[in-house]
Order: structure tokens, then C-alpha cells, then sequence
């Protein structure tokens, strides 16, 4: 059994250890702690449950009240993991008034990556046909695979997404999951955020999360157990801790 937790520890690719984070007052994160390693992770949850605080706070960008988070051994928001991290929230984080392929530009020249990626990054989110439009002429699914296609420059180690789905319709959705397990297959960590339950069977590994806590940890058919699905999982679990 320890050989099995060293071993364990050693392929946490992020480390949270009793994370607290108080916001207006009120404690968002009460003291969470769990590890993550390479592949899909889901975090999944309502909103306002704190899944974006809990990301924040692992792309380094959050003040925490105490606890810490370790991302490939260094502390969140080290200079060095810079191009190692990809991270996209939830609102989009390109420039409106410059097209794809321009945001894409910028954003390598500050990474300090190939040019010849761009392409690559802009064909992985199927944007290749808006390449040259203006970010703000794009519908709102499309200006948030923008923000994918800068995530993925320098091909990073851990992508950390925030509800990239959202807005997305079906087709696109199941495109973005399939990039998401190939880019996991390469032994990359992704941690997606969602609160839509019925995108947690793409996920190698589930975090279901209410009211700052985590309250199931496991896989998809390990959390569904008897249920018929996930969110009938997470109505039981409620339901049987009230």
C-alpha cells in the first residue's frame, strides 16, 4: 500500500493541500485538498459552487487565505510554469478588434513559440475558416475556441479549462472532448470545469463539487453506481449527506 501512494504522489501532475479561500466575507473553498494527474479530470458541480475559484487557484491567479497548490512540483502562478499551463476561462481572453490568426500571433510572440504552431492551434479548435476574421464578429462558441487555440500554444504540460463547452453545439462539444483525450494520451493533465452532468462520461476521472466541497471522487461508473446517471448520483450523494 505505501509503495502504491509514493508511486501515486510521484504522478500528481497538481497538488492541493487544504486549500481555503474567503471571498466578500464568505469562504468559498473551506479547506479542500486532492491531487490530480495526467488525463481528463471533470470538475463538475452547479454554479456558484466554486469550481472557477478552485481553477484560479491553480493557474496561480486566486489569493487564498491558506493551503497551497503545487503545479509539476512548483508553486501556482511561478513564472516558470508560464508556457507549461494553458488556461482558459470563462469569459474569452483574445483581443476583439484583431482576427484568429492575429490573437494567435501575439500570443506566440509573448510565449516565445514557433510561429508554425499558430496553425496547428487554430486547426485543432476547427477555426480555420474564421482564421482571418475579427475575433468580434464571432459568435460566442467560436470566440471561446479562440481562446482554446491560445491555450495550446507551446503545448503545454496541464490545461486547465473553465467550462470551455459552453455555447457549443453538439458536434463542436464532442470535437473538443475527442481534442481533450488526445491531448490527454500525449500525458498532458486537462481539468475541465462543467455544470452540465451529462458531459461527465467523457471524463476519465469525475470531481463533483457543491457548496465549495468535494463530494464525490472517482470515475464516471464508479460515482453512478446504481444510479442511472450522473446527476441522479449527485442527487443521491445530496440528498444522503443531508
Amino acid at each position: 500500500m505505501a509503495g502504491s501512494t509514493i508511486q501515486r504522489m510521484m504522478n500528481n501532475v497538481i497538488d492541493i493541500r487544504e486549500l481555503v479561500v474567503v471571498r466578500g466575507g464568505h469562504e468559498v473553498l473551506p479547506g479542500i485538498s486532492l491531487a490530480v494527474a495526467a488525463g481528463v479530470t471533470g470538475l463538475l458541480g452547479p454554479s456558484g459552487c466554486g469550481k472557477s475559484t478552485l481553477l484560479r487557484a491553480v493557474v496561480g491567479v486566486q489569493r487564498v487565505r491558506s493551503g497551497g497548490v503545487e503545479v509539476l512540483g512548483l508553486p501556482a502562478g511561478d513564472r516558470r510554469l508560464r508556457d507549461r499551463v494553458g488556461y482558459v476561462t470563462q469569459a474569452a481572453s483574445v483581443y476583439d478588434d484583431l482576427t484568429v490568426a492575429e490573437n494567435l500571433h501575439f500570443f506566440a510572440r509573448v510565449l516565445g513559440v514557433d510561429r508554425a504552431e499558430v496553425d496547428e492551434a487554430i486547426a485543432a479548435v476547427d477555426l480555420a475558416d474564421r482564421r482571418d476574421h475579427v475575433v468580434g464578429n464571432l459568435s460566442g462558441g467560436q470566440r471561446s475556441r479562440a481562446s482554446l487555440a491560445v491555450a495550446l500554444l507551446g503545448d503545454p504540460d496541464v490545461l486547465v479549462l473553465d467550462e470551455p463547452t459552453v455555447g457549443l453545439d453538439p458536434v463542436l462539444r464532442r470535437d473538443l472532448w475527442r481534442l481533450f483525450h488526445r491531448l490527454a494520451d500525449s500525458g498532458k493533465a486537462v481539468l475541465v470545469s462543467s455544470h452540465v452532468m451529462d458531459e461527465a462520461d467523457r471524463c476519465d476521472r469525475l470531481l463533483l463539487m457543491r457548496e465549495g466541497r468535494i463530494i464525490a471522487d472517482g470515475t464516471p461508473a464508479e460515482i453512478r453506481g446504481g444510479a442511472p446517471d450522473i446527476e441522479a448520483a449527485f442527487l443521491q450523494i445530496v440528498e444522503g449527506a443531508a
